[in-house]
């Protein structure tokens, strides 16, 4: 399970470290793919696999499934994580999730999120305004 923020740049060859605390949980090879609320979304290869069986069952006929699955697949890339436990994002990603130098690095249950820094503060200052209403309107979630 991953979880926590960490802050880290990326430097000038696209390349950022992976917090100590996710790399052996990322495993050695893992996928980073676009995400939802403009971040990316990184993760280990057994759920990736079980993501993309849940997606594949997803009614080609729909339209929304198919700009999903295209949106979602088409970013996807392997990552490997060098000695120093970075990992070098690919220049399309970086402009998707609009990654220059400072960066959020996030833990959210089964995957790792990328997001500028300015990108997740702001999501944060928003969402604390909103976070009870949110609770209250989650069903079947006893905290």
């Amino acid at each position: 399970m991953f979880m926590g923020e960490y802050k880290h740049n990326i430097d000038t060859k696209g390349r950022i470290i992976v917090p100590a605390k996710f790399r052996d949980a990322l495993g050695e090879v893992f996928v980073v793919t676009r995400g939802l609320d403009q971040c990316l979304f990184a993760y280990p290869m057994d759920e990736w696999r079980s993501l993309e069986a849940k997606l594949k069952k997803l009614p080609l006929t729909k339209k929304d499934a198919r700009a999903f699955t295209r949106f979602f697949f088409s970013g996807a890339v392997e990552c490997e994580m060098d000695k120093q436990g970075r990992i070098n994002l690919p220049a399309p990603l970086r402009k998707y999730a609009v990654l220059d130098k400072e960066c959020a690095v996030i833990g959210v249950s089964n995957r790792v999120e990328f997001w500028a820094e300015d990108a997740w503060n702001g999501y944060v200052e928003e969402s604390e305004e909103s976070f009870a209403e949110i609770a209250e309107n989650m069903l079947d979630i006893d905290f």
